[in-house]
């Protein structure tokens, strides 16, 4: 196997597989070959993560993305932000970054004085898959 192992497991009944796709996609696109390998797999029950596995000399397993405990689906330039933390900390993203920074500053923007409001969407079931 080649390290760093990305997966990204999606729910065939809920119809993600594109989604998926288009993930890995990004993820090649950005990180080339410092990514050993990245693995689609099908799954069922409105399953959706992304885990990433290191190995020097024991494989080390690091969920990056939930999406029952997230509430939701990634943002690319988020997803990406992961990814190069665990890989390669010090790499710049260039627009990428400049993203999640502007994201950042109008998230603690909307903050007022020592309340801040946080809106969580809950991770909802899968209609297609309660069978």
């Amino acid at each position: 196997m080649n390290y760093p192992r990305i997966t990204i497991e999606y729910c065939t009944q809920c119809k993600w597989m594109l989604r998926a796709a288009y993930f890995a996609q990004e993820l090649l696109s950005t990180f080339g070959t410092s990514i050993g390998e990245i693995a689609l797999i099908p799954a069922t029950g409105g399953k959706f993560t992304v885990t990433i596995y290191e190995s020097a000399e024991e494989v080390k397993e690091t969920r990056l993305w939930d999406r029952k405990e997230r509430g939701g689906f990634p943002e690319v330039k988020v997803l990406k932000g992961l990814v190069r933390n665990v890989i390669d900390p010090g790499r710049d993203l260039g627009h990428t970054d400049r993203a999640l920074t502007a994201t950042a500053t109008a998230t603690a923007t909307a903050t007022t004085g020592d309340i801040t409001t946080t809106t969580t969407t809950a991770a909802s079931e899968c209609q297609d898959c309660q069978i």
